[in-house]
């Protein structure tokens, strides 16, 4: 079987999923969507008015989202950060093809979305998908300055519209069944971008419409009312996401010891003094180790020693190393999921998250405060502050080790987003992981970032993900030592450590990020336009072309990488070389796949491969002599159950 060098079949997906619950709507192949509605109880009326939301170039929006790519991302090796090791992307190339590439390695994978995409000003516009070549208006836009979309034209609203349905689209797909998308809007299409999310993720979903203020009053503005406020709207994809301040005390865990009985963990200390709280002021002990944990005199526990005895006769406390998975320094409280989560959430602090937004946000000069300071230049205009994703990360995702969750950003412009992650993992512990996707525009020659240095846009955020990466280790680093200093003095003063002083053994946070170029297909696709009449020698040539289907100027890591992406492996699966008797083979997720692209292959090497048992074989087509050769390693890999495709 070979690799298809397409994205994820979404038509076909759908098709099979709808045939698979009403098979008898079905005729030839092809849907017959009045007996469909019929059998929901729609049935068909001559009254063609209905309640809905449209615009000139809405019908081909969702063809345009589900046309299947050819292109790829190649890795670039060179201008990332950790490239063996880092679980976070950076993505260079138009969002619209990207995501349909990320459709089959994250399909419902994302955790959650955040964007903040250009708002339709009239000026700045390069997001037109009026193309029948997606690579070719790619290598359009990214080679010259930036086109307008100005108000006079007369579809102002329409192309918007036109640029984010097929995204939002192609976005709903990868979220989670309790994943949650956060949208950054003005008052010019915030109303267009309601309507337009309702039908995208269900008017159910919508859980909140946050007001930002992103600047103080102005004086000179039409009608004499400054717009100081901006919007970000908020759907979940279902009703399995529940946004909570505490962020990552929501998951539940299964035990065996405590089988059938799910439950999470909650801190058990509080921010008052032992004078505030002197009943909540003492030294809890492990009764099955002896182990101490000392409240700390300015944030003691939240109960006191009679409810700490009742609640660890309940089994309602959990102490360091009880459980593998829970990275805890200091005894938890244990909650069960049949508990009464609303009076829970009074007593404890799990309160719904209200849509009046924190002040220390902060608003655009804070953003711009940053990148001025990141890099000694306003490089990048009116970039949102990065305590606005952060309180958005922080409610949306855990903080479990083991959850990984992924934050996926398409309109990544200064890679703010990217920042808030890497933030907030260093200050909680968490292992979340960002994917960012931005479109290479040019920077205007008279703009401070092109003075700087910045050919585009992304080399803006590559950069800020470097810096404030690199800042966030040295801080850390620097906290260590300062620990360290400090809990030596208090032993040579005979005093008590402070329990927290644990977390200075906490891993440091991923800072790397793997880098990704959208680019054509390392497989050669057969060239279909009509020959000259008689002309065999361009029949020749072109048949020669085919041989190797694997196009001259790439790398083997090209189509490593392709594959991966082709067959629903995450980019961000480790990949190693491996040698087969000489020969080069890559080896991805430890054995999930092994890759040969090597000519020359004999039936010995084919049985050393097997031997590592991988799940898959890939190999070339000329990586075997003859049909021969194919048909025995075919049998060869056949009695070891292992499949072999080609490309």
């Amino acid at each position: 079987m070979k690799i298809s060098g397409l994205s994820k079949d979404i038509e076909q997906t759908e098709r099979e999923k709808l045939a698979s619950v009403f098979p008898q709507c079905f005729v030839e192949g092809k849907l017959d969507i009045d007996k469909l509605l019929s059998l929901c109880g729609e049935y068909i009326l001559k009254d063609f008015e209905k309640y809905e939301f449209t615009w000139k170039g809405k019908s081909q929006c969702l063809p345009l989202a589900q046309q299947r790519s050819t292109a790829t991302l190649r890795p670039c090796a060179e201008e990332s950060v950790n490239f063996e090791t880092t679980q976070n992307l950076y993505i260079e190339g138009d969002n619209l093809e990207v995501l349909k590439l990320l459709q089959t390695s994250y399909f419902r994978r994302i955790k959650m979305i955040y964007i903040d995409p250009p708002y339709n000003t009239g000026n700045d516009f390069v997001y037109e998908d009026d193309f029948k070549d997606p690579l070719e208006r790619y290598r359009e836009v990214t080679s010259q300055t930036t086109k307008s979309n100005p108000e006079a034209m007369g579809r102002f609203h329409t192309n918007w519209l036109n640029m984010m349905y097929p995204r939002l689209r192609l976005a709903a797909n990868l979220l989670r069944d309790d994943g949650v998308i956060f949208i950054s809007i003005d008052d010019g299409e915030q109303a267009n971008l309601r309507k337009m999310c309702d039908e995208v993720f269900g008017e159910e979903n919508f859980t909140g419409q946050f007001p930002w203020r992103k600047r103080t009053a102005k004086s000179d503005v039409p009608f004499g009312i400054s717009q100081d406020y901006e919007w970000v709207l908020c759907y979940a994809k279902s009703d399995k996401f529940v946004a909570c301040i505490e962020g990552g005390t929501r998951k539940y865990f299964e035990t065996d010891d405590l089988p059938g009985r799910p439950w999470r963990i909650h801190d058990l200390t509080k921010q008052t003094s032992a004078s505030e709280r002197p009943n909540s002021f003492f030294t809890m002990v492990n009764p099955k180790n002896g182990d101490e944990y000392p409240a700390n005199p300015n944030r003691t526990w939240a109960i006191t020693k009679e409810t700490f005895d009742k609640y660890y006769a309940d089994g309602r406390i959990v102490f360091p190393g009880d459980y593998d998975f829970l990275n805890i320094s200091k005894p938890a409280l244990r909650y069960f999921k049949e508990d009464d989560m609303a009076k829970a959430g009074e007593k404890f602090g799990f309160m719904p998250v209200s849509t009046n937004l924190p002040n220390e946000i902060g608003m655009t000069q804070d953003g711009t405060k940053e990148i001025t300071e990141l890099f000694g230049n306003k490089v990048f205009g009116f970039p949102k502050p990065t305590l606005l994703a952060h309180y958005f990360i922080k409610i949306a995702t855990t903080t479990t080790p083991n959850d990984s969750d992924i934050i996926l950003d398409f309109f990544s412009g200064s890679a703010t987003t990217a920042h808030a992650v890497m933030q907030l993992n260093a200050e909680d512990g968490g292992n979340r992981q960002f994917i960012m996707v931005q479109l290479p525009e040019l920077c205007p020659e008279s703009s401070e970032a092109f003075k700087a240095g910045y050919k585009n846009i992304c080399e803006i955020g590559k950069e800020r993900i470097r810096r404030a990466g690199a800042k966030m280790l040295e801080n850390i680093e620097s906290t260590k030592q300062n620990k360290k200093q400090t809990t030596k003095h208090k032993e040579q003063l005979s005093l008590v450590p402070d329990s927290d002083d644990a977390s200075s053994n906490s891993p440091s946070p991923d800072t790397g990020f793997k880098v990704f170029k959208l680019d054509s297909s390392n497989l050669k696709i057969w060239d279909s336009t009509p020959f000259p009449e008689d002309d065999l020698l361009s029949i020749s040539n072109r048949l020669h072309n085919m041989i190797d289907r694997i196009k001259s100027d790439r790398t083997d890591l090209d189509v490593v990488y392709e594959i991966m992406l082709k067959m629903g492996v995450p980019l961000t699966c480790s990949v190693s070389q491996v040698d087969i008797s000489g020969k080069t083979a890559w080896s991805v997720g430890d054995f999930l796949l092994l890759i040969c692209l090597s000519e020359g292959l004999t039936v010995d090497m084919i049985e050393e491969m097997a031997n590592y048992a991988p799940g898959q074989i890939i190999l070339a087509e000329h990586s075997l002599p003859d049909d021969t050769a194919m048909s025995n390693a075919w049998y060869i890999l056949r009695d070891r159950s292992i499949e072999v495709k080609l490309v």
